[in-house]
């Protein structure tokens, strides 16, 4: 027996939602033809014009190499152009082409059918108090080990 069932292992609820999420953007991305991966990058790239492939990486929450290999399928379908930065030529400037701007249009309709019907199953006050409670518990996994205080009884 463990020390701590799996009923009240809140990591496994916030893993069983966001496979559901990734399950349902998937099959809603398919035919755009586009990853959830790729689609999140499509998304952040048109909202960061020039991002370095790092950052980038951060704001979709995977690691830099796992971004190269998503930006290196999305450039080899002409979705993105890079460049070298202006100034920090190790840099490279990522951006969407005219194309990738097209599937990214698609695809954001798409997500947000998704996204939306989601959201419809809460409330107004419901929706906001789910994203304060899963940004508080993705601050939470954020603490490392060593300075996390035991539970309060």
């Amino acid at each position: 027996m463990t020390s701590l069932p799996s009923t009240e292992r809140i990591g496994s609820y916030v893993k069983r939602a966001e496979q559901a999420l990734n399950t349902a953007k998937n099959a809603a991305l398919k035919p755009a033809g586009v990853t959830v991966a790729q689609y999140a990058a499509l998304l952040f790239l048109d909202e960061n014009p020039g991002i370095s492939a790092a950052a980038l990486a951060r704001l979709c929450g995977v690691t830099p190499p796992t971004m190269n290999t998503v930006l290196t399928n999305l450039q080899d379908r002409g979705l993105i152009e890079r460049t070298p930065h202006a100034w920090h030529k190790n840099i490279l400037e990522t951006r969407l082409t005219e194309d990738g701007a097209a599937v990214m249009k698609d695809a954001d309709a798409r997500a947000v059918r998704v996204e939306r019907a989601v959201a419809a199953g809460f409330t107004d006050a419901e929706r906001a108090t789910l994203q304060e409670l899963l940004t508080r518990c993705a601050d939470l996994y954020s603490v490392r080990p060593e300075t996390a205080t035991a539970p309060k009884k």
